[in-house]
């Protein structure tokens, strides 16, 4: 169990266009919330989605079969993994995640912050 289906922050049954309408109404940096991935891959069950400087980042959260633990993003040498998605949202409610955009080739950071809530 990932110790989400309790947490506030997690949706369930929320699609990706719903979660970034939803980003998007709160209009709040560092606005945040984990839903299902739009795929059915057991490697990669959730996605992190963040609000930041007017634009809606989805963050695969991968799970490493091997070890039992939870990544973010692509993978990479170095990164840290968690025991649970709690684990990584409460860990990025303290430091920085990194935001990084594909499209413009710029990184940026923001602490989770804000909850939001799909209705």
């Amino acid at each position: 169990d990932a110790g989400v289906h309790s947490k506030a922050w997690y949706t369930a049954t929320c699609d990706r266009k719903t979660a970034e309408d939803a980003l998007y109404r709160s209009n709040k940096d560092g606005s945040f919330l984990v839903r299902k991935s739009s795929g059915q891959d057991s490697r990669q069950p959730y996605t992190l989605v963040v609000f930041y400087n007017r634009r809606v980042y989805n963050i695969p959260i991968r799970f490493i079969e091997s070890t039992g633990k939870y990544a973010l993003g692509r993978e990479k040498s170095g990164e840290e993994h968690f025991d649970s998605v709690a684990e990584i949202v409460e860990n990025h409610q303290r430091t920085s995640l990194v935001l990084i955009d594909s499209h413009n080739n710029t990184k940026d950071s923001t602490k989770l912050k804000h909850i939001v809530r799909v209705s």
